[in-house]
């Protein structure tokens, strides 16, 4: 059983919308530090926004920050990402990801977390 399933991931032009979801098995979200990441061509794998295990707390890198939106769905055991005003920059493979962060300035480091999904692929066109 794969414990993190992103999906929602698709083409869309510049200025559009997409909402990503982690569906997380064998752990509880809430439990968790939760992120999502992305890869884009050329560049390695970037933390982009990181929800806290213990609160609706939420931090987010600069390149992201007022147009992306991480969210915690305790019920459904589910992660979302919100994006708006997407642009062609932001296309990559977005990557959900669980672990323990013991210090804030870890939220987005990818060795903070331990549990990776298997990415979804977003294209942004101009």
């Amino acid at each position: 059983q794969v414990p993190l399933v992103e999906s929602g991931g698709g083409s869309v032009q510049a200025g559009g919308s997409l909402r990503l979801s982690c569906a997380a098995s064998g752990l509880r979200v809430r439990s968790k530090n939760m992120a999502w990441f992305r890869q884009t061509t050329g560049n390695g794998r970037e933390g982009i926004a990181s929800i806290y295990n213990r609160g609706p707390n939420t931090a987010y890198a600069d390149s992201v920050k007022g147009r992306f939106t991480i969210s915690r769905d305790d019920a459904k055991n589910t992660v979302y990402l919100e994006m708006s005003s997407l642009k062609p920059e932001d296309s990559g493979i977005y990557f959900c990801a669980a672990g323990v962060v013991v210090r804030s300035d870890l939220l987005l480091a990818d060795h903070s977390y331990n549990i990776w999904g298997q990415g979804t692929q977003v294209t942004v066109s101009e």
